[in-house]
């Protein structure tokens, strides 16, 4: 009997163990998301902000998107992405989250000609596409059972291939080279977005401090936004209706 008393007891306190975890990485996932979204916000804010600078002001487009600074814009983006990247283990959490904040503030400046390039309806059409396609893909990765790691090595491979296809592209111009690498963009980011969930999922425990909880959280939501930037990007070469 008293072996009996002593088992439900530990069942009892594994499902509250159990359950604490649970709660625990609800909040933490809730977080990257909160993060994610956040982000999104201010980039398309930046964006359309600078485009509607550009289209009511002759020289400020002329010094954005014709001159040597646009590749300043261009470019910015990406060395921010590798300083949060190599230094956010050594920052303190608003640190890192002012920078995630920045950096999708420059993404926004980045991204602001396809409002000139694009219709707006397209573009938002395009948006809540890559919004419900994400959040089934991320779903997917949260939940299934199975091990998505695999993966990993080959969508890396696709990433870097894509890489070098655009830049050869830049050259060529080629129209059916560009179908190609959207094509398979719009499949290497579906890819991630799954994995990438199921890799942060993966990340919690339970055991991590404020600090430490809060910098992979910030690091998840910026592996998520890049996949949710890029997943829209490459779909809005197919949805798109230009000007």
């Amino acid at each position: 009997m008293a072996d009996l008393r002593n088992y439900q007891a530990r069942v009892a306190t594994g499902a509250r163990a159990d359950a604490a975890i649970d709660e625990g990485l609800r909040a933490y996932m809730i977080r990257v998301y909160n993060l994610m979204a956040l982000g999104l916000g201010i980039t398309g804010l930046a964006a359309w902000g600078t485009a509607q600078m550009a289209m009511t002001n002759p020289a400020f487009a002329q010094v954005m998107y014709g001159s040597p600074l646009r590749w300043v814009v261009m470019l910015a983006p990406l060395g921010l992405v590798f300083f949060l990247s190599a230094r956010i283990h050594k920052m303190s959490v608003s640190a890192a989250q002012t920078s995630f904040w920045v950096f999708a503030a420059l993404m926004g400046l980045s991204l602001s000609s396809i409002f000139l390039v694009f219709t707006g309806e397209s573009i938002v059409r395009t948006f809540f596409i890559t919004a419900a396609s994400f959040g089934a893909l991320s779903l997917w990765g949260y939940t299934t059972k199975r091990d998505l790691s695999g993966m990993g090595s080959f969508l890396f491979m696709g990433l870097v291939g894509i890489i070098i296809a655009m830049i050869v592209n830049i050259f060529l111009a080629s129209s059916a080279l560009q179908f190609a690498i959207s094509v398979i963009g719009v499949l290497i980011f579906a890819g991630l977005t799954a994995y990438d969930t199921q890799q942060i999922k993966e990340m919690y425990y339970e055991g991590d401090d404020q600090l430490v909880a809060g910098r992979k959280a910030i690091m998840g939501a910026l592996r998520l936004y890049l996949d949710f930037i890029n997943l829209f990007m490459f779909l809005l070469q197919f949805l798109g209706n230009r000007e």
